[in-house]
């Protein structure tokens, strides 16, 4: 299931993110690419272990758990610190897969890449090419969303990002281990609870919304991983 959420963050906490990271200093790509990754990869990034780029990625956190689609779709257990990335002229990152396991950088703990999720910084005006390309078993998507969109989509997807031709492109990326690790499963539960929430709306004291609630959390009891 590919999951666009429109204005994820505020546009004032979006300039707050622009502002810091106008001000950090950058580093080669490659350094968190795999093997076969770096090969195709050349953008650069914030240090995954730089406290300014570490703050910035726990405003992000903040602001998405607070957010009930992302966090309806998601089904979050564990999330990889958000790191950000930046391509200028004729930079790219060409058709990669994400590793599997994710290290956290200064812990002894891993993560296993269920999901992937670009929240995206710039504007599409203000940068040519840079599209996120994304293929999986039905179609190719091509996405460049304004600044504060997020896009969260399978990690098991072959993607790319298309070079750059004009200005910067700049977003962050980070990596979920869902509670629910199989996507169709994911995908129901998404719409069960979208049902459930647009019922209740519209028919607060039915006796369908109890039984809808119950199904998706027995459901989500039956399949959850933890």
């Amino acid at each position: 299931m590919l999951l666009i959420i429109r204005q994820a963050l505020p546009a004032e906490q979006v300039r707050e993110l622009r502002q810091a990271l106008s001000e950090i200093d950058w580093v080669d790509g490659r350094a968190t690419a795999g093997h076969l990754s770096a090969s195709v990869k050349r953008n650069s990034q914030v240090g995954e272990d730089h406290p300014v780029g570490r703050r910035l990625g726990a405003l992000i956190l903040d602001g998405l758990a607070r957010n009930p689609t992302f966090m309806s779709g998601a089904l979050p257990a564990k999330i990889v610190p958000p790191l950000f990335n930046r391509y200028t002229r004729d930079e790219t990152y060409g058709r990669h897969i994400d590793g599997a396991i994710r290290p956290i950088s200064g812990s002894h703990h891993r993560v296993r890449t269920d999901l992937a999720a670009t929240l995206f910084l710039s504007n599409p005006e203000e940068y040519d090419g840079g599209e996120l390309i994304m293929d999986d078993a039905f179609e190719t998507q091509r996405l460049r969303l304004p600044a504060g969109d997020i896009v969260v989509y399978p990690a098991t997807s072959i993607h790319e990002v298309t070079p750059v031709t004009r200005g910067a492109r700049i977003a962050s990326f980070f990596w979920i281990q869902s509670l629910v690790r199989e996507d169709a499963r994911r995908r129901m539960l998404f719409a069960l609870d979208r049902t459930t929430q647009s019922l209740r709306l519209e028919a607060p004291d039915s006796p369908a919304v109890l039984e809808l609630t119950a199904l998706y959390h027995n459901l989500l009891r039956e399949w959850a991983n933890l």
